[in-house]
Order: structure tokens, then C-alpha cells, then sequence
């Protein structure tokens, strides 16, 4: 472990000559259960080139687990897509049958936007 002081997380000054620093990287975030997720289905055209896609925002856990839900709705949609940063891009207009599909996985869905 590097003695970055910057990364030192709610400790001013120890006396323990034991003592470990917490530091930032070392918490990791895990995936949480399908019915603790609220997830927002939406149909996003910007900076796509007019293209639609339907946009899943809103997952909190392990990236593996975001690219595992993101490859199982593309498969189901048959299209492409991505997964990156806590959000699912689905290429084409799916958000009914995309909100239908995470609602069978058990996820809470709601639908953002007017189409």
C-alpha cells in the first residue's frame, strides 16, 4: 500500500504504530439486488445523429454485472448497444419491450419521455 497522503480517508493523525490507512480505492461497490434498483428507460437522439436509442440509466453495481444485463437486453432486442459507466445504450427504439424485459428480471423500471 503506497503512503499517498491524499488518499487518506477520515483519519487527522494516529499514534498506533499498527495502524492502517483507509484509502479510496479500496472500497468497492457491489451490485445490489434487482428489486432494491430503480432503472430509467428513456429514447435518446443526442449527439447520435438522429439516431434513436434507448437509453437504461440509473444501475448501481460491478461493471461485469452492467455489461452481463446490457448483453442479455441486446441479445433479446437483436441489435447492438454498449454498457459504460452505470448506463446500458440499446440501439433502436425499444424502450417498451426494454422496461418489460428488466421488470421479468425483477428490476423497479420507470419510463422518462414522452415516446
Amino acid at each position: 500500500m503506497g503512503k499517498n497522503k491524499n488518499n487518506r480517508v477520515n483519519v487527522v493523525y494516529s499514534t498506533n504504530p499498527d495502524f492502517s490507512f483507509d484509502h479510496d480505492e479500496d472500497q468497492s461497490e457491489e451490485t445490489l439486488d434487482p428489486n432494491e434498483q430503480l432503472l430509467y428507460v428513456s429514447i435518446d437522439r443526442k449527439q447520435r445523429g438522429g439516431k434513436e436509442v434507448t437509453l437504461v440509466e440509473g444501475f448501481v453495481g460491478l461493471d461485469d454485472d452492467l455489461k452481463d444485463l446490457g448483453k442479455f437486453l441486446k441479445s433479446k432486442c437483436g441489435v447492438g448497444g454498449t454498457s459504460k459507466d452505470g448506463d446500458i445504450i440499446v440501439q433502436g427504439k425499444f424502450k417498451d419491450k426494454v422496461a418489460e424485459l428488466l421488470e421479468s428480471k425483477g428490476y423497479k423500471v420507470k419510463k422518462k419521455g414522452g415516446n
